[in-house]
């Protein structure tokens, strides 16, 4: 498994621990007193790291290779699945797959960015970086979820929309602007779900919804750290002060109430434990879904338009 450097304290000592465990049975001593203390300091150094984390820290655990993806979510939280393909345009694309689910006795239409963990995958699902014919696949699916009245959950986990000469042909700009505009007159309850990376507007053209939340330890912004650092202090390096400053991670934008829940992760990260990540992410997104086909149709929209027209509003006092 990939090793964050400021996991590699409590990596050491965790060697440490299996070391005495392995001296203790092949030579058949009894170290259980040692071996006490040191799952003692191993808990208190793991929890001195993951209770501290800084956004730039949250962010590398947010791009983990072993963090469960979009895919990895719907095999573990939701039954039934049933995958719809290509945009009925130009054809399909592979980092956004979405079809009809159940998600506890519910069916719902998911769609969202599915990452790679390996060269083949990463090249099947372009890095998790959608061409225009994702974003109007997940429009049609979102369509097909209006006609049969079901929600909608959209679990967002991308770097960006893919900047490529051939999708700037196919229009996709376009084709997200099209699907902001769709998704806040879409008639069923949104709920979209930042996974992992929720970067810029590759982001956001799946990310109009009645409910917007993030996994403890994603990010979602407007560029990447590395991006912004780039521009304003001329090199990557700064990526850390970036991230910091740009207010990118969950319990920050909870505060500026961008998102309107934080699922939480085991301790370490969401790539530590997939099936417990995932038990917690269903419960939050139903307890929200139960909120939301209390409402209306006509008050929903209105809520769903008034969330996003309040963004950015701010009071001076003198």
């Amino acid at each position: 498994m990939q090793l964050l450097d400021f996991e590699k304290p409590a990596a050491e000592l965790e060697r440490e621990l299996e070391k005495l465990r392995a001296k203790a049975a092949s030579q058949d001593i009894d170290l259980s007193a040692e071996i006490s203390t040191m799952e003692s300091k191993l808990a208190e150094t793991r929890a001195r790291i993951y209770e501290n984390l800084t956004p730039w820290q949250r962010v590398q655990i947010a791009r983990h290779t072993s963090r469960p993806f979009m895919l990895d979510y719907v095999a573990h939280a939701f039954t039934d699945f049933c995958e719809l393909h290509g945009d009925r345009h130009i054809g399909d694309d592979a980092s956004m797959p979405g079809g009809f689910a159940r998600l506890g006795d519910r069916r719902v239409v998911v769609i969202g960015h599915q990452k790679g963990r390996d060269t083949k995958e990463n090249l099947k699902r372009n890095f998790g970086s959608a061409h225009p014919e994702g974003y109007r696949k997940a429009l049609r699916l979102m369509k097909l979820a209006e006609k049969f009245g079901l929600p909608v959950i959209a679990l967002i986990d991308t770097p960006g929309a893919f900047p490529g000469i051939g999708a700037e042909e196919r229009n996709i700009a376009e084709a997200i602007a099209f699907n902001l505009r769709e998704m806040m007159l879409l008639k069923v309850p949104i709920v979209a779900v930042v996974l992992g990376e929720g970067g810029s507007g590759g982001a956001l053209g799946i990310g109009v919804a009645d409910r917007v939340i993030m996994l403890e330890n994603a990010y979602y912004s407007v560029i990447s750290p590395e991006g912004c650092a780039a521009i304003l202090w001329k090199h990557r390096k700064h990526a850390p002060e970036a991230a910091e400053a740009m207010k990118l991670v969950a319990p920050d934008l909870k505060k500026l109430d961008l998102i309107d829940d934080v699922v939480p992760e085991p301790r370490g990260g969401a790539h530590h434990d997939h099936q417990a990540t995932a038990t917690a992410f269903r419960d939050v997104v139903l307890r929200h879904l139960d909120e939301l086909e209390k409402m209306s149709v006509s008050k929903l929209l209105d809520a769903r338009y008034d969330k996003f027209r309040n963004f950015g509003e701010w009071e001076s006092k003198a």
